[in-house]
């Protein structure tokens, strides 16, 4: 199988001009097949503000109503994934940017209203269409993927970017020797949240579940690892947590079978 590396990078490094052209300059660099998954709350946030929309947070996740939808489309599928994409070429890469909807690439249902949370038009991924993924890629496409997704009945879906990251790459398994690198701004999973260094190298299930029950792995980290540990379960090769600028190096947190 040939290899392939999904990256997926947060708001905050997209967002900001010299972290987004050192994080791409260093995608480049990175051997065989690639995708990159790409958030932006922080823009949409910003966008919501200037045209006068609340943005609601519960738990950390974005309450999308339909005028904040218009809002992440504009801002995921437009503004970030554009530039994303422009900069790319102008490094050589020949990159696609994609939503869900586009070539029906990724479906999903509206999210039910759940404990009482109505999170409005925010969706669950069901299929991945692997095929045409695959056959895009094997053509030396870069597929930059937004995250939004759609119905199938013309209705567009905000959807958690590391959900996607994971479907996409638990799908392209079934194809490739896949890779998935979530990027962010610490060095990786830490056993001190402020020591930089206590990167946790390797992290098994086993180990995972014990750091939970401890207190040490907490918040926002303990659904990225559950994410995936569900890819390493659906065929994905290895998994590493690390910080945006070490994305071309073997450093932060390793997860194999």
């Amino acid at each position: 199988m040939e290899k392939l590396t999904l990256v997926k990078v947060g708001g905050k490094i997209v967002e900001e001009h010299a972290s987004l052209k050192q994080l791409l300059e260093d995608f480049t660099k990175i051997e065989g097949h690639k995708v990159l998954v790409h958030g932006g709350g922080r823009s949409a946030t910003k966008m919501a503000e200037r045209l006068g929309v609340e943005s609601k947070m519960v738990n950390g996740r974005r309450i999308t109503d339909e005028e904040t939808l218009k809002i992440v489309t504009m801002v995921y599928g437009g503004l970030v994934n554009k530039n994303v994409v422009a900069q790319l070429q102008a490094l050589g890469v020949n990159a696609l940017g994609l939503t869900g909807a586009d070539m029906n690439l990724i479906r999903s249902e509206k999210r039910p209203v759940t404990n009482g949370i109505d999170y409005g038009y925010v969706g669950d991924v069901k299929q991945v269409n692997t095929d045409l993924l695959a056959s895009l890629i094997a053509q030396g496409v870069v597929p930059v993927l937004a995250p939004l997704t759609h119905d199938k009945h013309g209705q567009l879906l905000n959807t958690n970017a590391d959900t996607i990251a994971g479907e996409t790459a638990k799908a392209l398994a079934r194809v490739f020797d896949v890779t998935l690198i979530f990027c962010f701004e610490k060095n990786g999973v830490l056993m001190d949240e402020n020591d930089d260094d206590s990167v946790i190298n390797n992290l098994d299930k086993t180990d995972f579940e014990k750091l939970v029950r401890e207190g040490v792995i907490q918040g926002g980290m303990i659904p990225k690892l559950e994410n995936s540990f569900s890819a390493i379960d659906a065929g994905v090769t290895e998994i590493i947590i690390t910080k945006a600028s070490s994305v071309a190096t073997e450093a932060g947190t390793h997860i194999k079978k």
